[in-house]
C-alpha cells in the first residue's frame, strides 16, 4: 500500500467509524418519532452563530431565548474579542449559517453571501480557486512562484497555495472574513484581507452528529462527527465527510467524464490534552481527496468585433477609437489571416447553460489530495501572559485535466479536404498539469494584558517547496465530409496525444507530452511582530503595531516550450533565462484609534499596510521576475447596537493605495528558439486606487424573526500602463526600434456594487421542536474576469432557501433529529461569471504584411472564434437529515 493510498483509506475509516459508533447509540431510539420536551441548545439567532461550541452540545438544556441579538466572538486580533468592540471590518459565518446556505466547500461562497468576498474558479477549474477581498484579487496565482493577495487560514495556519482549497469542509465552527490589509498580525500576502476558518475542537463530552442528504444532479452527502468523553485529560473528536455531485454538462464522448462534477471525501482527527488548568495542547490531522472536473466552457458569441479576413482591418496608427477589431495594448497597422467558420455541430450560446456539450472530447477527473498536521499549544503562565505555539506541516498534490473548451478555444480549425482520417485536423486543447506542494510553519505568540495595555507579540517561520509542470496537447481531430468535391460537414475523433517517453522527474498528468513549462520554487519567510493596545480610558483605545518580514525565494525553470533547460543550457541562455534568487524585506506598521461612544456604539479610525511577495512567471521563457506589491489603507468604521439590541449596524469606509501592482499581459515573446504567446507578469507603475464602503445591518424585530442586509461598494482604478513593443521588418526580423503604447488594466472579479440580504424565521411547534425558514438573495454587478480586457462578465442575482424542522425528539432517547429541504439558485438564474475575450481579437504576431516595412506587430485574425466562458451552477435542491446524540 502506498503512503497516499493509506491516507485516503484512513479518511474512509474515520468516516465509517463515526457512522458506526453513532448508529449503535441511536438505532434503538430511531424506531419511533415523537415530539418531546427535552431540549437542545441552538446557535445564535441573527445568522452569525455564537461560537461557543460547548453551548451547542446535544442533550443540554437550552439557554433562555434572548430578546436581542447575541454577541459574536472573533479572534481577528489573536485573542477572543467581541465582534462589535473589535476595530476591524469583519463578516462572520457561524456553523448555523454555513448549514443554512448549504456551504459544503469554499466555492459555495461564490454566490456573494459576503459582498466584499469574491470567490471564483481559476479558469474553469474547481481544483484551484481565486479568492479576493476589497479589490485585491490575483488573476493567475496558479504558478508556484506567484502568491495570493488574500491569506487563507485554517485554525491559524496559513495555506500557501490556492490549490486544494475547494476540498470539503470539516466541522467548521465559523468562517471569519477579515477585510483590509492584515499585514501586521497575519503577515505577507494578506493585503486584501484574510479568510480564517475555525474548526470545532474536542469538548471532552460525549456527543455526536450523523448527517446526510440527497439532491438533484445525482448529489449526495454524508457526514459523521463524534466527540468522546475526556479520559485522563485527553479528549478526542473525529470527523468524516463525503459529498458527491454528477456532471452539470454531459460529455457525448463515450466513457469520458462530464463537466462540473465532484466527489470529495475527507477525515479529521483531533486530540486535546489538558494536563493542567493552565496548559492546553490541540493536535489534529486531516486528509482529503477530491476528484472533480472543470465547468464547461461555452462559445458565447462568434467574431463579436466584426473582424475581417486579410488586411482589411488596417488603420493608421494608432487605430481610431471607433474601431472594434482592436487588441488592447497594441496599435496594429494591419492584420493578416482568414476568419474561419465554426466547425459543423459547434453551438454558439451565450444565453443559457448547456447541459450537453456540442462535441464530445476526452476528459478525465482532476485529482486534488490534501493532508496536514497541526499542533497548537497554549500555556497560561500567569494572568498577564499566555504563551502559544502553532506548528503545522501541510501538503497538496494536484493532477489537473481540463478539456472544458473543446472546439470553443484555439486552435481554430481550417476545415478543408486535407482534414482526412489519415491526417485529421487537430483541435481541443487539453490543459494538463501537476502540482506538488509541501509547507512547514512555526509561530510563537505571547498574548496578554499588563495593566491597561493589551499586547500580542510573535515570531513566524514559513518554508514552502512547490513544483509544477504543464502541457497542452490537442486531443481531437476533425475529418472533413466531402460531397461533390465540397466540404459539407465533419466527423470528430479522439487522436493520440502524449505518446512520448516517460520522464520520472515529471508528474503523472503530463507524461509523454511536449512540456509547455516545468518549474520548482523554494520559499522561506521570517517575521517578527508586535501590537499594543493602550486602554487609555474606559472609552479610548489606542493601538499601534508593526511586523518585520524577510522573504527569500529561489526558483528554477526546468522546461520551457519543451526545451529542457537543465540539459540544453545554451538554449536557456539564449532565451535570457535567469534562475530566480530574490530576497525582499518589509516593515508593515498599523495604528488604530478606537472610541466607545457608549456601551453599544463604537467607532474607530485605522491605518494599515500589507504586501504581496514577488516572484517569477514560469509562463515566460526567461522566467521573468517581478517585485512585491504594497498597499496602504485608511479606514473609518462605526459599529452600533440599538433598539434595545434588536438592531445592529456596522459601517466601514476605506481608501487603499496599491503600489507596484502585479498585472498580467498576454503577448508574444520572441526567443532564440521561436516565438510564442505567453503571460508576462510585471509591476505596473503609479498607484492603483481602491475606494469602498461596506455596511451590514441586522434586525430582530420580534422573537424568532431575523433580517440581514449587507452591501459593498468598491471602486478600482489602475493607471494606464506603458507597454513597449519591439518593431519588426516585413520579414519578421526585429529592429532596433521600439514603440510604447498605453495599456489599460482592470481589477478582476470585483463588482462596483454588491449586496446580500437574508430572512430567518423560527416558529415553535411543540416542546423543543421548531420550524425554521431561511431565505437569502445575493446580487453582484458585472465585472471583468481578465485584467487585460475591458469586456465584462454578467451581473448575478442568486436566491437560496431552506425549510427545516429542528430538534424532533426520538422516543426514549435524548437524540434529536433535524429534517430540511433546501435549494440553491432557486430562480435558476443563469449568468456568465467568467468571460474570456482573448479569442475575439487579433493575435499578436511577428510576421508583417507583405510590402510593409519596419512596422509594429501585425494582428492575425486566423484564430478568432469568439468569447468563451463559464456559466454559474444551475438550480440545485435536495433534502437533508441530521441526527444529534
Amino acid at each position: 500500500m502506498t503512503r497516499n493510498s493509506f491516507r485516503y483509506e484512513a479518511s474512509f475509516a474515520v468516516l465509517s467509524a463515526v457512522l458506526a459508533f453513532g448508529h449503535a447509540n441511536v438505532a434503538s431510539a430511531a424506531a419511533n418519532l415523537t415530539i418531546t420536551d427535552s431540549s437542545v441548545t441552538v446557535a445564535g439567532a441573527e445568522g452569525s452563530d455564537e461560537p461557543d461550541q460547548a453551548a451547542a452540545q446535544i442533550g443540554s438544556k437550552p439557554q433562555a431565548s434572548e430578546p436581542g441579538l447575541t454577541e459574536i466572538v472573533v479572534t481577528a486580533t489573536k485573542r477572543e474579542t467581541n465582534l462589535q468592540r473589535t476595530p476591524i471590518s469583519i463578516s462572520v459565518m457561524g456553523a448555523e449559517t454555513i448549514r443554512e446556505r448549504k456551504v459544503q466547500s469554499l466555492l459555495d461562497l461564490s454566490d456573494g453571501g459576503v459582498p466584499s468576498l469574491r470567490v471564483a474558479t481559476f479558469e474553469a477549474r474547481q481544483s484551484a480557486l481565486t479568492i479576493g477581498i476589497r479589490g485585491i484579487v490575483p488573476l493567475d496565482a496558479n504558478q508556484p512562484a506567484r502568491e495570493q493577495g488574500v491569506g487563507v487560514y485554517i485554525d491559524g495556519v496559513y495555506l500557501g497555495r490556492q490549490h486544494g482549497l475547494n476540498t470539503a469542509l470539516f466541522d467548521i465552527e465559523r468562517i471569519e472574513v477579515l477585510k483590509g490589509p492584515q499585514g501586521t498580525l497575519f503577515g505577507r500576502n494578506t493585503e486584501g484581507g484574510a479568510l480564517s476558518m475555525v474548526s470545532k475542537t474536542p469538548s471532552g463530552n460525549f456527543n455526536g452528529r450523523i448527517e446526510g442528504g440527497i439532491g438533484n444532479l445525482g448529489a449526495y452527502n454524508l457526514g459523521g462527527h463524534l466527540d468522546l468523553p475526556e479520559v485522563a485529560g485527553f479528549s478526542v473528536k473525529l470527523d468524516g465527510v463525503l459529498s458527491h455531485q454528477d456532471a452539470v454538462t454531459n460529455n457525448p464522448l463515450a466513457d469520458q467524464a462530464g463537466w462540473g462534477s465532484f466527489h470529495r471525501i475527507g477525515g479529521r482527527a483531533a486530540l486535546r490534552w489538558k494536563p493542567t488548568d493552565t496548559i492546553t495542547n490541540d493536535f489534529s490531522y486531516d486528509v482529503a481527496h477530491d476528484e472533480n472536473t472543470p465547468y464547461y466552457s461555452q462559445l458565447l458569441n462568434y467574431n463579436p468585433n466584426a473582424c475581417l479576413s486579410g488586411g482589411t482591418n488596417a488603420a493608421p496608427r494608432p487605430i481610431p477609437s471607433g474601431s472594434t477589431c482592436v487588441t488592447p495594448g497594441t496599435a496594429f497597422t494591419g492584420t493578416s489571416g482568414t476568419i474561419r467558420s465554426v466547425l459543423p455541430g459547434v453551438i454558439v450560446n451565450g444565453d443559457t447553460l448547456m447541459r450537453t456539450a456540442d462535441i464530445g472530447v476526452p476528459q478525465q477527473n482532476s485529482v486534488d489530495k490534501t493532508h496536514g498536521f497541526t499542533n497548537i499549544l497554549k500555556w497560561r503562565v500567569s494572568p498577564e501572559i499566555e504563551l502559544r505555539s502553532i506548528t503545522a506541516w501541510r501538503g497538496v498534490d494536484v493532477e489537473q485535466y481540463d478539456n472544458s473548451g473543446g472546439a470553443h478555444r484555439v486552435p481554430a480549425v481550417n476545415l478543408t479536404a486535407s482534414c482526412t482520417a489519415a491526417a485529421p485536423c487537430a483541435f481541443s486543447r487539453y490543459s494538463l498539469a501537476d502540482l506538488r506542494q509541501r509547507q512547514f510553519s512555526q509561530e510563537l505568540q505571547a498574548v496578554g494584558t499588563v495593566g491597561s495595555v493589551d499586547y500580542v507579540a510573535g515570531l513566524y517561520y514559513f518554508n514552502e517547496h512547490v513544483s509544477d509542470d504543464a502541457a497542452t496537447p490537442n486531443s481531437m481531430g476533425a475529418i472533413a465530409t466531402i460531397n461533390g468535391g465540397l466540404v459539407t460537414g465533419a466527423t470528430y475523433t479522439p487522436i493520440a496525444f502524449c505518446t512520448g517517453a516517460v520522464n520520472p522527474s515529471l508528474g503523472a498528468a503530463v507524461q509523454g507530452c511536449s512540456i509547455d513549462r516545468a518549474s520548482e520554487v523554494r520559499s522561506k519567510s521570517y517575521a517578527a511582530y508586535g501590537q499594543l493596545t493602550w486602554n487609555a480610558t474606559d472609552a479610548l483605545h489606542i493601538t499601534v503595531g508593526g511586523r518585520y518580514t524577510e522573504d527569500r525565494k529561489k526558483g528554477v525553470l526546468h522546461f520551457s516550450r519543451n526545451i529542457n533547460y537543465d540539459v540544453n543550457t545554451a538554449a536557456a541562455t539564449a532565451n535570457g533565462y535567469v534562475p530566480l534568487d530574490k530576497k525582499w524585506t518589509r516593515f508593515n506598521p498599523t495604528a488604530t484609534v478606537a472610541y466607545d461612544f457608549s456601551d453599544s456604539i463604537h467607532g474607530y479610525a485605522k491605518y494599515a499596510t500589507g504586501y504581496r511577495a514577488g516572484g517569477a512567471s514560469s509562463r515566460t521563457s526567461d522566467y521573468r521576475a517581478f517585485d512585491p506589491e504594497d498597499v496602504k489603507s485608511y479606514e473609518l468604521g462605526l459599529k452600533a447596537d440599538f433598539w434595545e439590541r434588536r438592531a445592529r449596524i456596522n459601517i466601514a469606509a476605506y481608501m487603499m493605495d496599491r503600489k507596484n501592482s502585479q498585472v498580467d499581459l498576454s503577448t508574444i515573446q520572441p526567443t532564440a528558439t521561436g516565438n510564442f504567446n505567453n503571460l508576462v507578469t510585471f509591476n505596473a507603475p503609479g498607484i492603483t486606487k481602491i475606494r469602498g464602503v461596506e455596511a451590514d445591518l441586522t434586525i430582530k424585530p420580534v422573537d424568532g424573526l431575523t433580517m440581514g442586509l449587507s452591501y459593498a461598494y468598491t471602486y478600482t482604478d489602475i493607471p494606464p500602463v506603458p507597454v513597449t513593443y519591439r518593431e519588426f521588418t516585413s520579414g519578421g526580423v526585429p529592429t532596433a526600434n521600439f514603440t510604447t503604447i498605453p495599456q489599460n488594466f482592470y481589477v478582476v472579479f470585483t463588482p462596483r456594487n454588491a449586496a446580500s440580504g437574508s430572512i430567518d424565521y423560527e416558529l415553535p411547534v411543540s416542546g423543543d421542536t421548531r420550524v425554521k425558514f431561511h431565505l437569502d438573495a445575493n446580487y453582484a454587478q458585472a465585472t471583468q474576469a481578465f485584467d487585460q480586457f475591458a469586456t465584462k462578465a454578467d451581473p448575478s442575482f442568486i436566491v437560496n432557501g431552506r425549510i427545516s424542522v429542528l430538534d424532533i425528539g426520538l422516543d426514549g432517547s435524548n437524540a434529536r433529529l433535524t429534517l430540511s429541504v433546501w435549494g440553491r439558485n432557486l430562480m435558476d438564474e443563469q449568468h456568465v461569471y467568467r468571460r474570456d475575450p482573448s479569442n475575439s481579437v487579433p493575435a499578436v504576431q511577428t510576421t508583417a504584411a507583405a510590402g510593409v516595412p519596419n512596422i509594429l506587430l501585425v494582428g492575425n485574425v486566423g484564430g478568432i472564434m469568439g468569447d468563451y466562458g463559464n456559466f454559474n451552477m444551475p438550480r440545485t435542491f435536495g433534502v437533508d437529515a441530521a441526527l444529534r446524540f
